[in-house]
């Protein structure tokens, strides 16, 4: 692989058909941001601002891609593309606030630097994990397909972000999408203080885009009008003919990866030699060369950026500080959601659990024209399971998509049609594969809100379970993976009626819901369905049977075995409480019971160490210690990974040991 340069010797430019306003006009756009991280790197060695990521040298890539695009094209820019920001045109004194963790800013103090979004400016900024903003781009850019908007996306990355799958997830499904994003790529030389050289093998970043059939051009990065009219000329190519595109920007980072880092592990002559190619002091001798500016008119440009800058700064140093207020951390951690029941009606009709879920699916379908279902063979095959079956002839192939096997980018995929006002349900093929997606989930969707109030419209079905011999890697119940993470919501059903209002509930919420669906009970559980489409409120437990003497609290799989178990034994008096959504968790129903019957036992499938049910437990110590005639009770399975065979399944699963457990609370 080549160096990341290949010569010391100034840019060359060529302005083609541009006029001087145009040309004037760029420069102006590099250079604020320029004088911005010059102020900046002051305000840092004052203690006045906590980190700093600097993209001193990179400045003709932000400015030149964003001024490529309308402002009414959503850019996914990294903490390096300052000037996008100011591109865009956001206040000054906003972007200040934030960095200050002042309310002004765009994440009330929750997040730092460049971590934030605004659809004000069709800006979504990054996370820290990198790759999953590529899969949000795809969302985004397939929602201006499906909508026949003719708009296009751009989202930032870095060399060293090359690396990851996700990169490698996003291309694939924008290629086999032709989902028009510009995906540009910073080839900065560095990923933290890791060369190139050690970072991949081939000899261009560009050469990635062939294996997934996806058109790439290497661009000089520090070559504003280079960047400028390339941009612009393929951005207009792909609003009429929708395609994917690699950009590979040659640059170097001048600074640190941030500034506590230092640029010792660079080389003098390699910073040297990029030194001789800044953007600006280049960009700014061609302009004089042209007559366009001269030493004068640069001052004057100067002063009014620095006045603007001063003033600017002024205003967010001079806003009040954020006092932590409990109520509103709390508060902001969910889109508030103005739940609306309707009512089922009379005409019911006796199908299986997977039946419901289908027919709930179906009709969320029909009442939301923006609703899109992805996920692996959930097309003409209808789903493993298929639940999707027929779904194809009755919605088309562009609301019901099958995709490539990249849980993770599909994930980000769905939040990216979130930010474009769509609703999105993703089917894991078994839940056990949803850890291929972990990284957006708990930390895109779930915090999506918290950090800028946009909201993460976006339902997860996760067909769960064990009881049917599939094994380790197709039985998991991993509803704990997910009940602790702030932002989520996890729902859980054990009957056919409460699948299908649930899911409809579940859909209509705009926040992000993972939906157990348990798959030994899909064609063994019947029930009584109303044919109509109804909603069921989340956080509602169902108590299933009344009693005085013990609370069996439960949800899925356990509901069915502890009914079973109490018909054996008749002569007990048993509140049977079915929790049917874990998070929200209906705290109030579950203390009543405990309260009135003084005992406890919580059945989980899951395996015990971690469970919901030590939380629930935990919680009825804290709030009803005084009404408990015995310790609380937990169930739940082997620490073991799921076993494949029936008779270690069977033992494996804590049905048998319920039934033990309860009698010896009983007799407590």
């Amino acid at each position: 692989m080549k160096d990341v340069i290949s010569d010391a010797t100034p840019i060359k430019y060529d302005k083609g058909t541009l006029d001087d306003k145009t040309l004037l006009s760029l420069y102006k756009a590099m250079l604020k941001p320029r004088m911005i991280e010059e102020k900046m790197l002051i305000l840092l060695r004052q203690g006045k601002i906590s980190k700093w990521f600097s993209g001193i040298g990179q400045e003709a890539i932000s400015v030149g891609v964003t001024s490529s695009l309308s402002k009414d094209e959503y850019i996914l820019p990294m903490h390096r593309n300052l000037g996008v920001f100011t591109t865009r045109e956001i206040p000054l004194y906003r972007l200040f606030s934030q960095w200050q963790g002042k309310a002004n800013g765009f994440t009330k103090g929750r997040d730092r630097s460049f971590h934030f979004g605004t659809q004000e400016y069709k800006i979504v900024g990054m996370i820290s994990h990198l790759g999953p903003q590529l899969g949000v781009a795809d969302g985004i850019a397939l929602a201006h397909k499906l909508k026949q908007e003719n708009n296009v996306c751009a989202v930032f990355t870095g060399e060293g972000a090359t690396s990851e799958g996700d990169f490698h997830e996003a291309l694939n499904v924008a290629a086999v999408w032709d989902l028009p994003v510009i995906f540009c790529v910073e080839n900065n030389g560095y990923g933290l203080s890791t060369p190139t050289l050690e970072q991949f093998k081939c000899e261009n970043i560009a050469d990635k885009g062939i294996g997934y059939g996806i058109e790439s051009h290497i661009i000089d990065g520090n070559n504003i009008l280079e960047v400028y009219t390339k941009v612009s000329e393929l951005a207009e190519d792909l609003r009429a003919n929708p395609r994917p595109v690699l950009l590979e920007f040659k640059t170097f980072r001048m600074r640190g990866h941030e500034e506590a880092s230092g640029t010792k592990y660079v080389p003098k002559e390699l910073m040297d030699a990029w030194a001789v190619k800044d953007p600006i002091s280049n960009y700014y001798e061609f302009l004089k060369d042209e007559g366009i500016l001269n030493i004068d008119i640069n001052e004057e440009i100067r002063i009014q950026i620095k006045a603007e800058i001063e003033a600017h700064l002024q205003k967010a140093f001079d806003e009040e500080a954020i006092l932590a207020d409990e109520s509103v951390e709390l508060n902001d951690v969910y889109q508030k959601f103005d739940f609306k029941e309707i009512k089922s009606n009379e005409l019911n009709k006796n199908i299986r659990l997977v039946d419901a879920i289908s027919e709930g699916l179906k009709q969320s379908m029909e009442q939301h024209d923006n609703l899109v279902i992805m996920g692996q063979d959930v097309a003409e095959y209808g789903g493993v399971f298929k639940i999707t079956d027929g779904f194809v002839e009755a919605f088309g192939k562009d609301r019901v998509r099958n995709t490539p096997i990249c849980e993770s980018i599909i994930v980000s995929t769905a939040m990216g049609l979130s930010i474009k006002k769509m609703k999105a349900v993703v089917e894991m093929q078994f839940a056990d594969f949803v850890s291929s997606g972990f990284n957006p989930i708990v930390n895109y969707l779930a915090k999506v809100h918290y950090r800028w109030n946009e909201n993460a419209d976006v339902v997860i079905r996760m067909p769960c379970g064990a009881g049917v011999q599939a094994g380790p890697f197709h039985s998991q119940t991993n509803e704990a993976w997910f009940t602790k993470i702030p932002g989520l919501k996890v729902v859980y059903p054990a009957f056919p009626a409460d699948a299908k209002g649930l899911l409809t509930t579940a859909i209509n919420d705009p926040n992000p819901v993972l939906f157990f669906e348990h798959k030994a009970l899909y064609r063994s559980v019947y029930g009584d369905v109303p044919e109509n489409y109804y909603t069921i409120p989340l956080g509602k437990a169902a108590k299933l049977r009344e009693g005085s003497k013990i609370s069996v609290i439960t949800y899925g799989a356990g509901v069915h075995w502890a009914m079973e178990t109490l018909d054996n034994h008749p002569d007990i008096s048993v509140d049977l409480l079915d929790l049917r959504t874990l998070q929200p968790l209906d705290t109030v129903s579950i203390y009543q019971s405990v309260q009135k019957t003084g005992k406890a036992i919580i059945l989980q499938e899951d395996t015990l160490f971690g469970g919901v049910a030590n939380d629930i437990a935990a919680m009825i110590m804290d709030n009803c210690f005084e009404y408990l005639d015995a310790p609380v009770k937990r169930v739940g399975s082997l620490e073991t990974p799921v076993p494949f065979t029936k008779a270690l399944e069977d033992q494996f699963l804590p049905k048998k040991r319920f039934e033990d457990e309860l009698l010896k609370l009983l007799a407590y």
